[in-house]
């Protein structure tokens, strides 16, 4: 009797993985002109990080302990860092930690303040300890030696990592503290979690795609028709043509402005995205960058857009940010401390030299 119940759980089993191996994939729905529909409300908060640690090698897929430590691990330091200030205590008895979320307390946000998601991106059942997928290590392909040298004068002119960077005037400052564009590369492409501000709204016509982003005030357009703009026009957020390779938009980028540098980009990389919806709820988006000038290879990256209950607020950041006067008036007040101690100042504003 034992031995038939086995035989019959064994074949259950069997049936099963037949089952799943066999199923249809999914089919997404359609739009009135027939597109497959990739509207709605998404977000691509995630604590995966960008490129792979180390010490995962080659290995993409986490294992089930890896996650549940990772996960348990920061919510450890939301909580951490939503716990009561004691109203007693001096700033210097405070973190001054920016390396994480910039939440230290002479930086300039706390845990309230920010929202990068709490769950590994789990995709294809595969839960991924990188967003970079390729090269086989998850780690950004080696920068061409005068990107190198491009890359360091541009953090020479920003006071190096973490420096404040030139402050003789507003122009002078980063597009997404004037709020210019999103930070990071919220907008893109290609389309990355922030801190907060992870979510899109996405919106289709026969002939136009728009994407919606949440940080700053920023929409995509994706062209549907018609073929790129000439090549010494540069557009904020590039020049995106798309077509549909069966259930997948294919999109391609080209034509960024030079300000737009994402990871030290030149104005010839070239983008390609591919969103596919894998289930009622999520979104496949694929991504390479095709760099030559800057980068020895292309890279590619795998994020997860998930369903999200709407609607997406405005952020209402404008350009003349409330911070700005602050910041040039304290370069200001540095430049006549420096001139007091004779000492030069530093050039662009600033403490000295």
């Amino acid at each position: 009797m034992r031995l038939n119940r086995l035989s019959i759980l064994a074949a259950a089993g069997a049936l099963a993985v037949a089952a799943a191996a066999g199923a249809a994939p999914y089919k997404a729905p359609r739009t009135p002109d027939g597109q497959p529909d990739l509207q709605g409300d998404w977000s691509n908060a995630t604590i995966t990080p960008f490129e792979r640690d180390a010490k995962y090698g080659d290995r993409l897929a986490l294992t089930d302990q890896e996650v549940k430590d990772l996960e348990n691990g920061n919510a450890k330091l939301v909580a951490d860092g939503n716990k009561p200030t004691d109203p007693n205590a001096k700033v210097t008895d405070l973190p001054t930690d920016c390396g994480r979320g910039f939440t230290g307390v002479n930086c300039g946000y706390n845990s309230a303040w920010v929202d990068p998601g709490t769950r590994i991106i789990d995709m294809e059942g595969v839960r991924r300890d990188s967003i970079l997928v390729s090269p086989a290590n998850g780690r950004l392909p080696p920068m061409k030696p005068e990107a190198q040298a491009q890359m360091r004068a541009r953090l020479a002119s920003a006071g190096g990592r973490g420096g404040t960077g030139a402050a003789d005037n507003p122009e002078g400052r980063s597009l997404g503290e004037r709020c210019l564009m999103s930070f990071g590369s919220s907008a893109g492409p290609p389309m990355l979690p922030l801190l907060y501000n992870n979510n899109y709204q996405i919106v289709q016509t026969k002939d136009e795609i728009a994407i919606d982003v949440e940080m700053v005030h920023d929409v995509r357009h994706i062209h549907l028709t018609g073929g790129h703009i000439p090549a010494n026009m540069k557009l904020w957020m590039g020049d995106s043509i798309g077509h549909w390779e069966g259930d997948t938009l294919v999109v391609e980028t080209t034509n960024m402005r030079p300000e737009q540098n994402f990871r030290g980009a030149s104005m010839g990389s070239k983008i390609v995205e591919r969103f596919t919806r894998v289930s009622p709820t999520q979104i496949k988006y694929a991504f390479t960058v095709d760099d030559p000038q800057t980068y020895t290879a292309p890279y590619t990256g795998e994020v997860a857009l998930n369903a999200t209950k709407g609607p997406l607020y405005e952020y209402a950041c404008h350009e003349g940010n409330y911070a700005l006067p602050g910041i040039l008036a304290g370069a200001r007040q540095q430049e006549k401390e420096a001139l007091a101690s004779g000492k030069p100042a530093a050039p662009g504003g600033g403490g000295t030299n």
